[in-house]
């Protein structure tokens, strides 16, 4: 498990286009055969990835969490971006298509990802905050996401929003998780820009052509810098940082958010014109 201690606002405004890369930037995800996981301080977020391909894939603990099993004071949200597989939780088995999103309570002592096909696995996304109650595992299917239709085709962010691990759908102690589905021709999200003291938020892109791109911006609205991003890495986004981006071409994303708040909507919205 690599572990990332974040900079402040002061530092990021000195920092070099690699340094950002190397602070905010998750390059390492869906290696095959390997479960990843990337620890940040900010709210203790864990951000992975397990891709099984010859066999099944378990989920442990790690020497930093100093718990006997992942799960022990955490929650966790799998997203399957691949092929069809599934997961069993201490012994069940829940059938994940594409899209499809689990929600994993404290207490989940056994935890292990399959694909029904190697040619074609199964691409799980993980992310985990501590938790400090138990809830009951939810099996989200694509169907059953709650959308949101934002944008429009004229400002170039005609999109649909799919709220997964929310309130409404799947209780959960902090985690907020769903993705966000970019119309063809349309290459903008979040923008106007928003931020939320409330929470930190780690977005995942996916579904990028191999040379396609992603400019994922962030920092505070007057100290603003961009990472550039490929499909299948995700970027840290501090409290403090707006989280936009503009594409080569449409793209799906990932957003999942920690803090001490769930409600979707809240938000500290930024005015274009105050971006610098």
């Amino acid at each position: 498990m690599e572990i990332r201690y974040s900079p402040d606002p002061v530092r990021f405004c000195r920092m070099t286009t690699q340094e950002v890369r190397d602070n905010f930037l998750i390059e390492s995800l869906f290696k095959p055969n390997i479960i990843e996981m990337v620890y940040s301080d900010i709210d203790r977020a864990i951000a992975g990835s397990a891709v099984p391909v010859k066999g099944e894939l378990t989920l442990t603990s790690a020497d930093e969490l100093r718990a006997d099993f992942f799960c022990q004071r955490r929650e966790l949200g799998i997203l399957n971006i691949g092929g069809e597989g599934n997961v069993a939780i201490d012994g069940k088995k829940y059938e994940m298509s594409n899209l499809d999103c689990l929600y994993v309570g404290r207490g989940a002592e056994k935890i292990s990802f399959a694909s029904s096909d190697a040619k074609t696995p199964a691409k799980y996304y993980l992310l985990s905050y501590p938790a400090h109650a138990e809830y009951p595992v939810v099996h989200i299917q694509r169907s059953q996401s709650t959308p949101v239709l934002l944008g429009t085709i004229e400002e170039s962010n005609k999109r649909t929003i799919y709220k997964c691990i929310h309130p409404e759908n799947a209780k959960s102690c902090q985690l907020v998780m769903g993705y966000t589905v970019l119309e063809p021709g349309c290459v903008w999200n979040t923008m106007p820009p928003h931020t939320h003291e409330r929470r930190m938020e780690v977005y995942m892109y996916f579904d990028l052509a191999e040379n396609a791109r992603v400019f994922h911006f962030m920092g505070k609205p007057q100290e603003t810098r961009h990472i550039s991003v490929a499909s299948g890495q995700a970027v840290i986004s501090p409290s403090w940082s707006i989280h936009s981006g503009v594409g080569t071409g449409a793209y799906t994303f990932c957003w999942a958010m920690g803090g001490e708040n769930q409600a979707f909507d809240d938000m500290d919205h930024v005015k274009i014109n105050d971006l610098l």
